[in-house]
Parts: C-alpha cells; structure tokens; sequence
C-alpha cells in the first residue's frame, strides 16, 4: 500500500466570486486511486460562506480526479460541495446546475493579469509602461519581463503533466497580461480542469510572491484591456446537423436571453464590455462574421461549412465561473428546437 496525499479542491460561497479551497487528507492505496475510490469529506462551511456556525457541516464529493504534479503521490480532487446528507447539492455548488451532455464541447479562453506589490508585473512604481501594443505575443525582457514566461511554462507543464488539456498559452495585449486555453469533450469536463488549472497557477505563484489578479478590468476606465474568457462552444446537433436556420434562431435566443447571460458571465462586465477595444456593450446582443466586435463571433468555417461547427462567445470574462458558463449556454440552446420539434414549431 502507498500514502497518497489527496489535495480536495472546491469552489466556497463568496459571492460574486467564488474562491478555490483546498485541504488535503492521506490515504492508503494500492495503486493511483480511481474516482469512485475517494471519500466524501466534511469541511467546515461556517469558515468559508456556506454555512452557519451552529450547523456548520458540509460534504465534499469527488467529482473529477488529477495526477499532482508537484506532489509525490499526489492527487487533485475536484469536489462539488453537499448539503450534510452528502447527496444533495449545497446552493453554492454551481456545477450541479450544469446539463449532462458528453457531446456538448466547450473551450475557454483564460485571460488574467500577473500583480505584484500591487499593480502589475512589470508596471513602473508611478505611471504607465510603454502603451499597449508591442506586449500581445510579444519575446524579449521589455515585452514580458524576467520571470513571467517561467511561470507560464511551468504552469503549462503541470497542467500537462495532471492530464489537463490545455491548449496553449501567450502573452496578451497588456504588459503583465496573459492567456491560456482549456478545452474539452462533456458539458462539464472543460469547466473542472480549468478551476484545477486555475488552482495550480495560483499555487505556482506563491513561490514568486506573485498574485493572479482576475478582474475583468483592473486597471479600470484607461486604454489598458480588460480580461475575457471567451467560451467556444458545440453540440452534436451544431456540429452534425446546424443549418442557416437554426443558428438563426439559435442567436434570437441568445438574443432573448442576454440579460440571462450577462448575469453569470463574471461581475462588472459593464466596466469591460463598453464597445471599445473589441468587445460588444454588455446590454446589446450582436454577432458577426469574424468579428472580434460582436457579442458571438461566428468562425469563416461555420460559415463555409454550413452553418456547422462551434461558435464564440466573446462576453464571460475572467473572473467567470465556468460551471455558470456552460449551464446557461446549454440552457439557452436547450431552447431551440430541432428535428421534429422544428418543423412544429415553423
């Protein structure tokens, strides 16, 4: 038998952001343990905003499991909180709000900002840098400076290395601002490896006193970007069977539902989604060919394809929940009718 040191992770009840949680219990296996094999596990919710002191009792149950990178014989647990009966979902458990689907796809697009002694890495102690431009992609110490690319390189290795798919990484528009990519295939799949990617950037951080800023505007009312997490996303029937017609109505009711979005796609996009700098006003709904500018940027390929294919959702920012994400946009599909629905409908 081997110790293995479990490291659960949850997402507590601060609202309007939740913040990642972890504590870690040891346990004996014989090999590297599969799902059903970890335990549910209490935790103290009157210390994280999801109970009262005088019921303080919450569960923790195992919902997705990661090798550890920077752990011998460590695991990373992804965990939905329970109420105390361990069967049902606490209020703040936002993933069990998420349809079931294993052909819905989704891909995220993770902007953030590096901080450090309180603005951002590599900022001057007053004023600005250089104004944005030559930072998005950008090689050399004056573009990303002298100890960012370590980090992202270390942290695309261990997200590597647990198994996440990660699909890339690059420095972004603002100096100190960066990206990475999290895809994958289940309503739900991309959503638990991003909060885990999340988790081991943060972790990853604490040895460079660095933080993660993740508003979706910082540096507030300037030239300077915000930052997005743009959420790609497909169904078997976009993929397979689409149609002018139906992605068609699929926007009206994306179009219908924008308040519905707008709710959950991370707190204060107002300050972000003003209409400049590529992004559509929070309170209108468009959506255009290849247009950065649009609310849903629709590929050249779902086009040419016809109308199949995955779209864009350019408005969840990055301090988004990804589980409220994915819910509401399979909510919002949801509604649209197809096969013989649709022809009863027209």
């Amino acid at each position: 038998m081997t110790k293995y040191k479990l490291e659960y992770i949850w997402l507590d009840g601060y609202t309007p952001v939740p913040n990642l949680r972890g504590k870690t219990q040891i346990k004996d296996f014989a090999e590297f343990p599969t799902l059903d094999q970890l335990p549910l596990w209490g935790f103290d919710g009157s210390s994280t905003m999801q109970a009262e002191g005088s019921s303080s009792d919450c569960v923790l149950k195992p919902v997705a499991s990661y090798p550890d990178p920077a752990r011998k014989n460590g695991v990373l647990v992804m965990c939905e909180v329970m109420m105390p009966d361990g069967t049902t979902p606490h209020p703040s458990n936002s993933r069990a709000t998420v349809l079931d689907d294993d052909d819905a796809w989704f891909g995220f697009e993770q902007e953030y900002f590096f901080y450090k002694d309180g603005r951002p890495l590599g900022f001057p102690t007053q004023g600005y840098p250089e104004p944005q431009g030559k930072y998005y992609t950008g090689v050399g110490y004056s573009a990303v400076g002298d100890v960012a690319r370590e980090i992202v390189e270390k942290h695309l290795d261990q997200c590597l290395d647990a198994g996440i798919n990660h699909e890339g990484i690059n420095a972004e528009v603002a100096k100190g601002q960066w990206e990475f990519q999290i895809f994958g295939k289940g309503s739900k799949k991309a959503a638990d490896q991003m909060w885990i990617a999340r988790y081991l950037l943060m972790r990853i951080c604490e040895s460079y006193c660095i933080d993660i800023e993740w508003h979706c505007k910082p540096l507030g009312d300037t030239d300077w970007n915000g930052s997005g997490m743009h959420c790609n996303f497909s169904t078997k029937h976009m993929r397979e069977v689409g149609g002018k017609a139906y992605f068609e109505a699929l926007m009206g009711q994306f179009e219908k539902n924008l308040e519905d979005h707008i709710a959950v796609y991370g707190p204060d996009n107002h300050m972000r989604l003003t209409g400049k700098h590529e992004t559509a006003p929070w309170n209108k709904f468009s959506y255009g060919i290849a247009d950065r500018g649009a609310s849903v940027r629709v590929p050249h390929s779902f086009v040419n394809n016809g109308y199949k294919g995955y779209l864009e959702d350019r408005r969840p920012n990055s301090q988004g929940d990804p589980y409220a994400i994915a819910s509401q946009v399979l909510k919002t599909i949801s509604e649209v009718p197809t096969g013989d629905k649709a022809q009863a409908a027209a």
